[in-house]
């Protein structure tokens, strides 16, 4: 294998290529049937201007992008989640078989991007960090992941992610390449990314399906969720939440932290005279016994008091892949009936 690969992602190829013992843990469960076709996943790189470095992603062209070379495809973005890296969608989620199985039972055909984000959070740093302090430093979640895969120049991983790597995609492959035929969709740290995205991007993309994020950063209490809510106004409880290290993404000001909160990224789109009409469709789901939960019903109610029209679901589970790989169907068949239109 290319030693380009992290560790995880020569991983999640391997368990790919053995991709019938994938399957059979979709088989005979009453959910998903054995898909007659199987849509192929590569792993490559390309040099992105907004970190000034190569990163990695993983890619699943669907059945039909082989047989039909003159058709087009959506997108599907899928971001990890923290300490995790582009190959965990693949190697934990099995979302190559989820994806597989839904085709052969009628749903639409995606083409699934899962690029690396590091710990980035989807997010521009407000203090940004040198790819040499990085290199140095003791940052890097996986002990083994070189800086070469970890480290970036300019943290800038929203434009990263929404610029950079959406150009890339329509210029190589066979995509739909428009707004209304592209979608977002993360777990945990990849969920707030996927709508904080979706928010801060709408041109780019037209939804976004959060698994697990955390998606009102400011929420206090009550716990269980309840209204009126409490809201935080410390940075020291901020920083207690999200680790020292929130300080260089988020700032060491609650302004710089509320900017980048999706509620209020959505209420300052509703508020834009020129881009209200841009709000993405969104779907939010949690497990009722994720750390989350209460963040997740906030950000719910802030929906409905916008009038934001969104779908909410709670499951039973935990923040843990057993909910994330069961609950990504979820995702996907929803994903799919609005960006294959």
């Amino acid at each position: 294998m290319s030693p380009f690969l992290t560790h995880r992602a020569q991983t999640a190829i391997a368990l790919t290529l053995s991709s019938s013992l994938v399957l059979q843990a979709f088989a005979g469960t009453g959910r998903l049937p054995t898909p007659a076709a199987r849509g192929a996943v590569h792993f490559t790189r390309f040099h992105s201007r907004s970190l000034g470095v190569e990163k990695g992603y993983m890619l699943y062209l669907p059945p039909s992008y082989t047989r039909e070379p003159s058709r087009h495809f959506p997108v599907a973005y899928y971001l990890h989640g923290h300490g995790q890296d582009e190959s965990a969608w693949i190697g934990d989620g099995r979302i190559d078989a989820v994806m597989d199985s839904l085709v052969a039972d009628g749903s639409a055909e995606l083409i699934l991007v899962m690029p690396d984000g590091d710990d980035g959070r989807y997010t521009t740093w407000a203090t940004p960090m040198g790819y040499q302090a990085c290199a140095k430093g003791s940052q890097r979640h996986w002990a083994d992941e070189a800086p070469s895969s970890y480290c970036v120049r300019t943290p800038r991983y929203d434009e990263y992610v929404a610029r950079d790597l959406v150009a890339h995609i329509d210029s190589t492959y066979r995509t739909l390449a428009d707004r209304s035929h592209r979608g977002i969709a993360g777990l945990s740290m990849g969920g707030y990314g996927a709508i904080s995205l979706a928010l801060r991007y709408p041109e780019v993309f037209s939804a976004a399906a959060s698994h697990s994020g955390s998606l009102s950063p400011f929420y206090a209490g009550p716990h269980p969720f309840d209204e009126p809510a409490r809201y935080t106004a410390s940075l020291d409880s901020l920083v207690r939440r999200f680790g020292p290290e929130a300080t260089a993404i988020f700032g060491r000001d609650t302004s710089t932290w509320r900017a980048r909160d999706p509620a209020h990224q959505a209420r300052a789109l509703l508020r834009s005279p020129k881009r209200a009409h841009l709000m993405p469709a969104l779907y939010v789901d949690v497990a009722r016994k994720d750390h989350l939960i209460d963040s997740n019903r906030d950000f719910h109610a802030k929906l409905r008091r916008f009038g934001v029209e969104h779908e909410y679901r709670e499951e039973s589970g935990g923040h843990d892949w057993s909910y994330w790989q069961r609950n990504v169907s979820e995702s996907l068949k929803w994903l799919g009936s609005r960006l294959d239109r």
